[in-house]
């Protein structure tokens, strides 16, 4: 027997922030993490779930977290990454988002192949593919849960969602360990180094101390807190447009799209006004959100959900994940330029396809911090992302589902 706990969004927070110092503390004493570029909330998130996991096991205690707080750290995360969107890096980055797009649509083909291939393996029906595909890997949870109901119609597979659901949690997972290990071996096994090493980091602090040239202070970070503010203010505005307008994207979007409009109109007309945009202010801020954003993602995995999927699940996330791997570093990084910004692309692209959008960038976080700055890539892969992707994955996952 299981009892239900549900944690208060308050507490929810507070253990998310010390789920992220515990990462902290284990990466810096753990030398094998930070030698491939391990996350910090990925340790600290990954150990709190197996504990979670443990008290499931040991105790029948089903916990699950009230994330409102950290919905909200995301919002504030994409704002931050648009502010720091500068229209000659958006001009720039126009090829590589277009290369980045097509790979992301060959990867959602392929994983859907590799799922369905799967699926008939393991007596699912072929449909039910999507689910061991792009609609619980690159599109994640979300996806995973609004398309279960469908596959469960057209199949007549029970339990159609939590299949979903555990697939999306295993590729999180996966995603969070990818990224890093692929990083490290493009850019140390090619030695390769930043195109424009003296720029600031777009999310966090170099890991070598003294290496910022800006200074980080009160007036600062509330100069920051300020237009971020702004950003998701008129962010909220823009998504009742869209939402008027009969479309629907995730609220971080348009709060991205306003911070890129509001840090490109404040340098047009006030360009000796105190920066905002790439600055280090900006980046502590930016990574302090998506640090606890994925903490918090990361320790309420309920792990259980995978295990009462046995055998099936193993063997077609090890695929997705060998696919993954070896088209990222045979595909992708040489199509993207075989350089350092296409190893922090492969690094987060790893997240991305197995994961989702925050797990890809605290991948090129981590990487960055390390071994230097890449600002587009933190443009073109949310662009992407955020963009583009729901609506391909939506078109492919109808036609299989309606096939």
């Amino acid at each position: 027997m299981s009892y239900a706990v549900e944690i208060p969004q308050f507490l929810t927070a507070t253990l998310g922030f010390a789920v992220y110092l515990l990462g902290a503390e284990l990466n810096a004493r753990v030398a094998v993490l930070r030698q491939f570029n391990i996350p910090e909330p990925v340790t600290g998130g990954l150990l709190a779930s197996l504990v979670v996991l443990a008290l499931y096991l040991v105790f029948g205690l089903e916990l699950s977290f009230e994330l409102q707080t950290r919905d909200f750290l995301l919002v504030l995360f994409f704002a931050g990454i648009g502010l720091n969107a500068r229209i000659a890096d958006l001009i720039s980055g126009g090829k590589p988002l277009f290369l980045l797009l097509i790979l992301t649509l060959t990867t959602i083909a392929a994983q859907n192949v590799i799922g369905a291939v799967g699926a008939t393996i393991f007596g699912y029906p072929a449909q039910a593919g999507v689910l061991f595909g792009s609609a619980a890997l690159i599109g994640g949870h979300g996806t995973a849960i609004a398309w279960a109901p469908a596959v469960g119609d057209a199949t007549g597979l029970d339990g159609a969602t939590e299949l979903g659901v555990a697939v999306a949690t295993l590729g999180l997972v996966l995603a969070a360990l990818v990224g890093g290990p692929i990083a490290r071996l493009l850019i140390e096994g090619r030695n390769l180094s930043p195109e424009r090493p003296d720029e600031e980091l777009i999310v966090g602090l170099p890991d070598q101390a003294g290496k910022s040239k800006s200074q980080i202070d009160h007036l600062t970070i509330m100069r920051v807190l300020l237009y971020l503010n702004i950003a998701i203010i008129f962010g909220y505005m823009l998504n009742e447009v869209i939402l008027a307008a009969g479309l629907k994207l995730p609220l971080f979007v348009p709060c991205l799209i306003m911070g890129i409009v509001i840090a490109n109109l404040r340098t047009a007309l006030f360009p000796s006004a105190p920066p905002v945009s790439q600055t280090p202010s900006l980046a502590l801020i930016s990574e302090f959100a998506l640090g606890a954003f994925l903490a918090m993602s990361l320790m309420s995995l309920q792990l259980w959900t995978i295990a009462e999927l046995g055998l099936a699940i193993a063997v077609i996330m090890t695929a997705q994940t060998l696919f993954t791997v070896v088209f990222v570093i045979w595909a992708l990084f040489p199509i993207m330029g075989s350089n350092y910004r296409a190893a922090v692309l492969a690094a987060g692209f790893g997240g991305f396809a197995l994961g989702a959008t925050p797990t890809a960038i605290a991948n090129m976080t981590a990487v960055t911090k390390r071994y230097g700055p890449s600002p587009i890539a933190f443009i073109v892969l949310p662009l992407v992302s955020a963009f583009f992707v729901d609506i391909a994955n939506a078109i492919v996952i109808q036609t299989i589902v309606n096939f």
